[in-house]
């Protein structure tokens, strides 16, 4: 599925065509093709930004781990004295 900005970001490159197709200097087929060409083109401009902006997402910190402090195993328990 092709993404509306990328359909967007098409129609803005080709956007001379159709403006030359207003003002009858382009057939429309040519304008078409130029759309189309732009659509990939558009594709790649876009993923390449949000690959190069996935680097800046803020990442969610993990919860700390408890810190365990090690005891000797032939201490008395705190609760009994010597």
């Amino acid at each position: 599925m092709i993404r509306p900005s990328v359909l967007l970001f098409a129609l803005l490159i080709s956007a001379p065509a159709w403006y030359r197709l207003l003002l009858d200097e382009l057939e429309v087929r040519q304008a078409l093709i130029r759309f189309l060409v732009a659509v990939p083109v558009a594709a790649v401009l876009l993923a390449g930004l949000r690959f190069v902006l996935a680097g800046y997402r803020k990442v969610e910190e993990e919860e700390p781990v408890p810190v365990v402090t090690p005891e000797r195993f032939d201490a008395p328990a705190p609760d009994e004295s010597p």
